[in-house]
């Protein structure tokens, strides 16, 4: 070979590696989903559009709003674009009544945190956000009542807002500007935050019936859930003054939602307290507003009818005297539907007459033989274009039917889950082994999951024990098929609390699980309250649970034995490469323990590096990511995330070594390493400035970009990450209220 061929050989060599270096440090453009699993939270409130036939409406308290897409046949999450966390809580929503474009969302989570009117041309799709005085509570109690939010059917451009706190608001512009109805009785009881919510106004009723479009309606009706003397109030001269509605039941009934029908008869519902729990008894009344007559339909009268008040009522808009309400907080039996098609005269439980198909969300079993019908129903409603259709909101999903007549021809109804595109849970821990399935969760209220696909509801969750929160999950880093997991324990009601599991281990990747229970440590179990973390060796043939006492165990918990030297407190880790080895971080001494024989005994460390505020990152909240990480595959290698930065040993904790950057790091993970690199990226929820984002690193914590968007905030409520250590680039994010998202390297060609 010449030398004009060695140089050129040389010279593409050297552009080969330029092209890698430069895809790997400039590929940051990402795809963004949802792990699927189906649900799994609270949606208070379901609304179909009166303007355009197959348009409704989803309220979550949580997770945002969604919207019905009838031609992809799922529903889609609407504020995903949206930054501010506490507009993920929705107190109501109202589409135009006219314009199916239109649509208004009153957004708050808690009532310490700013609220808002989200308003809307597009379906949702894009938002215009009015900041507003008066505070919310999506997710406080009362959040199933409504509907508070409502549009005047003449007058578009006039809404009215139940607030909690501050009485009656309305708007004259279509939402943008907001002013307290000073008319209105009721004026509120303000705001503490250190007392129960208050319920306020519950719902707001325009009668279409006295205007005319374009003309105001003139009769108003506003429900008051607080506990005072009279509950509900009318208008009849568009809001300029009110009184009280005449003979109205009596002061112990909270009216929490009604309806109003094409004849002027308003159904309401009543509970004696706001829900979602703690209600124990409820009615139903009839009101015909043009003989001012009151009449109670309560469809369960017997005097052993179960605890339990009703919420949920909806009416069929095309046959006059039908329709349905449901029960709530009535745990035994179970919750209802009941229905009438004669105004309340006859009543039909439609419980004992339905099934439920939920092969499409398995986990809605629990492991029985079919899922319950369902609790916390405080949403109900039927189509208004389809009498046949019918759909109502639980605690962990939202069903529906197609069928509701067969219940008038004494026939069985069939419920589906319809939460296609709809992911509303909580998540607590991820991990991503680098064998088997590719991730397992920590769920919040159901437990978690194998998840074997990413685009299908798991038909494994983490059952036997089962448990409600899963806050632990570990793998055995060089046998990854040994799991272990810790958590709130799933008990019946009534059942002893000291018999809890809260500890299990699986060796097939969690698709089966063995429980595990310490013994009692000073006369007592300590780990009954799912708060006691768990770890595994790298080998999988060590447990170690940090109960007051550290204890750990070689025989899948036949035996138990004192961890020696690990004080009260303090969580050991696993290193992941090396069998012999766990480490545990002292927060309030500045200092490493370890252990070089299995957890048997740890030593302290004479460790330097560690800055100097460590208990500044210490948290008695075991839901919070542990700050002190150990690296996937390299023995020694440990992470420890403080409040003044990111920190790295490589020698098994003798010494740390700042991480310089300008993303300060929350949450840590690991991912498959880079192309031509060996140590696993990094992904990080943390913040740059005032930015609280999503952020990857391919040089091992020393630069950051960003892998979120302005397209995918998800309210920036980060719990917990982690990577995919076969997938470069792939990144979980564990969300508050909007699931599992995951993020996939848009990689092009250079």
């Amino acid at each position: 070979m010449n030398n004009f061929a060695r140089c050129l050989t040389r010279l593409l060599g050297c552009l080969a590696i330029l092209l890698t270096l430069t895809a790997v440090a400039q590929s940051h453009q990402y795809e963004w989903r949802n792990v699927r699993v189906g649900g799994g939270g609270f949606s208070p409130g379901i609304i179909f559009s009166t303007a355009e036939e197959g348009l409704a409406y989803l309220r979550t308290d949580i997770g945002g709003v969604y919207r019905w897409e009838r031609k992809s046949k799922a529903w889609l999450p609407l504020q995903d674009a949206i930054a501010q966390s506490n507009y993920f809580g929705i107190e109501s929503i109202a589409p135009d009544p006219r314009d199916p474009n239109v649509v208004y969302v009153a957004a708050g989570m808690y009532r310490r945190e700013p609220a808002a009117i989200l308003r809307s041309s597009n379906r949702g799709d894009t938002w215009d956000i009015v900041p507003v005085p008066f505070r919310m509570g999506g997710t406080e109690d009362g959040r199933g009542l409504g509907e508070r939010l409502a549009i005047d059917p003449n007058d578009t451009s006039i809404l009215y807002f139940g607030s909690r706190h501050d009485g009656l608001q309305r708007s004259t512009d279509r939402g943008k500007t907001w002013s307290k109805v000073t008319s209105f009785p009721h004026a509120g009881r303000g705001m503490r935050v250190d007392a129960p919510t208050n319920a306020g106004i519950s719902f707001v009723i325009f009668d279409s019936r006295s205007g005319a479009p374009g003309t105001r309606s003139r009769t108003l009706y506003v429900g008051v859930a607080d506990p005072v003397e009279k509950h509900l109030f009318v208008s009849v001269d568009a809001g300029a003054s009110w009184h009280t509605v005449e003979d109205q039941p009596a002061a112990k009934w909270l009216p929490v939602q009604a309806q109003l029908d094409s004849r002027g008869i308003l159904f309401v519902t009543y509970a004696t307290s706001i829900g979602p729990n703690g209600i124990l008894d409820g009615a139903v009344f009839r009101f015909d507003t043009r003989t001012n007559e009151w009449r109670d339909i309560t469809p369960d009268k017997s005097a052993a009818k179960p605890p339990g008040g009703y919420m949920g009522v909806s009416l069929d808009r095309r046959r006059p005297g039908a329709l349905v309400v449901a029960t709530v907080n009535r745990w035994e039996p179970g919750d209802t539907i009941w229905r009438t098609r004669d105004d309340g005269e006859h009543w039909t439980s439609l419980r004992e007459i339905s099934d439920r198909d939920v092969s499409s969300t398995p986990f809605l079993t629990w492991d029985e033989t079919r899922a319950e019908f369902g609790h916390w129903m405080s949403g109900v409603a039927i189509d208004p274009f389809d009498s046949t259709h019918i759909a109502y909101t639980t605690g962990a999903t939202v069903y529906a039917a197609r069928e509701l007549t067969n219940a008038d021809a004494g026939k069985r109804l069939l419920w589906h889950p319809w939460v296609e595109g709809v992911e509303e849970t909580a998540i607590i821990a991820l991990t991503s082994p680098p064998l088997g399935p590719p991730l397992l969760s920590g769920f919040g209220d159901i437990s978690g999951f194998v998840h074997d696909r990413l685009d299908r509801s798991p038909s494994t969750m983490h059952l036997h024990p089962a448990f409600t929160n899963t806050v632990f999950l570990d793998y055995a880093g060089r046998a990854p098929n040994m799991i272990v997991r810790g958590g709130r324990a799933r008990l019946p009601r009534g059942a002893d609390r000291n018999e809890a599991i809260t500890l299990a281990w699986s060796s097939d990747f969690g698709r089966t699980w063995s429980p595990l229970k310490v013994p009692a440590q000073e006369s007592q179990r300590s780990d009954v309250n799912g708060d006691t973390p768990i770890a595994v060796s790298a080998d999988g043939a060590t447990f170690v649970a940090m109960t007051p006492m550290p204890m750990f165990t070689r025989d899948r918990g036949a035996t138990w034995q004192r961890a020696e030297g690990l004080p009260r407190g303090l969580r050991a880790i696993a290193d992941r490469d090396e069998a012999s080895r766990f480490y545990a971080l002292d927060f309030v001494e500045r200092r490493i323990l370890l252990s070089s024989d299995g957890a048997a005994s740890f030593t302290t460390l004479a460790t330097s590096g560690l800055p100097q505020d460590t208990q500044a990152t210490y948290s008695t909240n075991p839901e919070r990511p542990h700050p002190l990480l150990a690296t996937p595959g390299r023995a020694g290698e440990l992470w420890f995330v403080g409040a003044e930065g990111l920190y790295r040993s490589s020698n098994a904790g003798s010494t740390f070594a700042h991480v310089p950057s300008d993303v300060r790091v929350i949450a840590l993970g690991f991912g498959k390493s880079p192309p031509n690199r060996t140590h696993p990226t990094l992904f990080a929820i943390g913040t740059r400035g005032e930015l609280l984002a999503i952020w990857r690193s391919d040089d091992e914590g020393r630069t950051w970009v960003r892998i979120n968007d302005e397209a995918h905030e998800y309210g920036r409520r980060f719990r917990v990450i982690t990577g995919d250590p076969r997938v470069y680039g792939r990144v979980y994010v564990g969300t508050d209220g909007r699931g599992i998202v995951y993020g996939n390297l848009v990689t092009r060609d250079l």
